[in-house]
């Protein structure tokens, strides 16, 4: 990342902004409670979903939110990430609703093409799987507009057809926050309350609030080896390849998922301080840093997104 780690002038960084976002984030929560009888809040443990979260915690109390929290796992998550996901759900007294890609293999609706094929997209089948199961018209996710080109072309209402997929040239204008969400029979939205909000703004809310976090976001030691530009995590996933070294580095998570295509970037940072002045130095996009099934193509996220992905 190059990035820099002296936190000397961060006291100097405004974050007023950041009374803006949260604001939106909170309208946006509480629109969704009041226009939808199904909706439901995907939460994988993650820093945006747990960012939206204490959002919701500020909207509708501890023990109010109104909508179940929805994880999809691939059954390939990391244990840090899910631990911590039931930890906080727990703690806020919120209903969990987990739905596993395991079971879309047993009933045979995914099948990969070889044992070692990443889970990753099959998500997309186990999710629309769970609308289906729960009769969902509204799912609340943690996708923003500076993550990947597909997702800049959201709306933050995002409507999808009674396939569960995403028509970019058929979404509805959004003027003066005001929401089309009329639906007919079989059709949801995916609704994105922190797009406006970019990596450097989560970090600077998770600071200012004090949200706890996986312990992958921060620095560690970590087994890895250099592949395409990334540091691949060293795991009976991810084993390393003939002729590739394995080196222990320090480093951390700027995005977490799947395993088998998630990958850390070297860095010391320890706290969210630290880690929102490296942020300011990075010139990658996170999801660009450390995401192996974004290298596949320049338009993989938008076509997984046509399918029905988050």
């Amino acid at each position: 990342m190059n990035a820099m780690t002296d936190t000397t002038h961060f006291d100097r960084l405004s974050n007023q902004h950041l009374d803006a976002l949260e604001e939106e984030t909170i309208f946006i929560l509480r629109e969704v409670a009041a226009a939808f009888e199904r909706p439901t809040l995907l939460f994988s443990g993650g820093k945006d979903s747990l960012v939206m979260l204490k959002c919701a915690e500020k909207a509708f109390g501890v023990g109010r939110i109104p909508y179940p929290l929805l994880m999809i796992d691939t059954g390939h998550n990391f244990h840090e990430v899910t631990d911590f996901r039931d930890f906080r759900a727990k703690e806020l007294g919120a209903e969990l609703i987990v739905r596993s890609v395991e079971d879309s293999m047993a009933r045979g609706t995914v099948r990969l093409a070889h044992p070692g094929e990443s889970r990753n997209v099959h998500q997309s089948v186990t999710l629309l799987e769970a609308i289906d199961e729960f009769r969902f018209d509204a799912l609340i996710g943690g996708a923003r507009r500076d993550e990947e080109k597909a997702r800049a072309k959201e709306r933050i209402f995002s409507h999808r057809d009674s396939f569960g997929q995403w028509q970019p040239k058929a979404q509805r204008p959004e003027l003066w926050t005001l929401f089309n969400t009329r639906l007919q029979p079989g059709e949801h939205f995916r609704v994105f309350p922190i797009s406006n909000w970019t990596e450097l703004d989560v970090w600077q809310y998770i600071e200012r609030e004090k949200i706890a976090l996986p312990s992958l976001y921060y620095t560690h030691k970590r087994d890895v080896v250099e592949r395409k530009g990334l540091l691949v995590p060293v795991t009976d996933l991810t084993p390393a390849k003939d002729g590739e070294k394995i080196e222990s580095r320090d480093v951390r998570f700027r995005t977490v998922g799947d395993i088998t295509c998630t990958c850390p970037v070297e860095s010391t940072a320890a706290t969210a301080a630290d880690i929102v002045i490296e942020t300011l130095a990075a010139d990658v996009s996170e999801r660009g840093a450390t995401r192996m099934d974004d290298k596949t193509s320049e338009a993989s996220m938008e076509k997984r997104k046509k399918d029905g992905y988050f």
